[in-house]
């Protein structure tokens, strides 16, 4: 699978690798994060370009979370109704999505990337909620910036050892990311605990 990753890359380059973050970010099944890793391992390498990479990843999944935003706003629940299968979207994740996005947009969308079965479903939750686009944009481009810098960096900086790097850091996300939703939920129960005692 690795292998074939790293030939796909060799052989289209930065403009392949745009292709597989944009479909990353609208939420399909594919090793877009892998791939951006590999970039950074092939940059390190001198074998592809570090500015390219960060470009191509960028703009990929900033084209493909505004496309699924733009796709949930215009569409909406018809959408998800007749293909939220192929996004592996049951009901009870779509509901869930829903009521997190309702307390806190920002958490949403910074957070909920990073959380298996609401990832796929972020860009076209937002896109159905009454989010503006420019508040969408806004905390879309943080996640950006901070996925593409978090996968590229892993490449560029351990890149001798990918592949263990590679099985390390799929499986690492799925405690990381409800740990950081449970901080999270922690401080803005507290912030309203103190909110309530200020009233009274």
């Amino acid at each position: 699978m690795l292998d074939i990753i790293v030939d796909y890359l060799g052989t289209l380059g930065v403009g392949g690798l745009l292709v597989a973050v944009y479909i990353e970010a609208l939420g399909l099944p594919f090793p877009g994060g892998i791939m951006v890793i590999l970039a950074g391992v092939l940059a390190g390498q001198g074998k592809i370009g570090l500015g390219p990479v960060i470009g191509a990843t960028v703009l990929g999944f900033s084209l493909g979370a505004s496309t699924a935003f733009y796709l949930g706003k215009n569409v909406g629940e018809p959408l998800m109704e007749r293909y939220g299968s192929y996004l592996h979207i049951t009901p009870d994740s779509f509901c869930q999505a829903q009521r997190w996005l309702e307390q806190s947009s920002a958490a949403f969308i910074l957070i909920g990337r990073f959380i298996p079965m609401v990832s796929n479903l972020t860009p076209y939750i937002a896109g159905m909620s009454h989010l503006t686009w420019h508040k969408f944009l806004f905390y879309n481009s943080i996640f950006v910036l901070l996925w593409s810098g978090f996968h590229i960096s892993l490449g560029l900086f351990f890149g001798h050892n990918w592949q263990h790097l590679v099985a390390e850091t799929q499986s690492k996300l799925l405690f990381i990311a409800p740990g950081l939703l449970i901080l999270y939920m922690i401080i803005k129960y507290l912030q309203l605990n103190r909110k309530k005692k200020i009233m009274k």
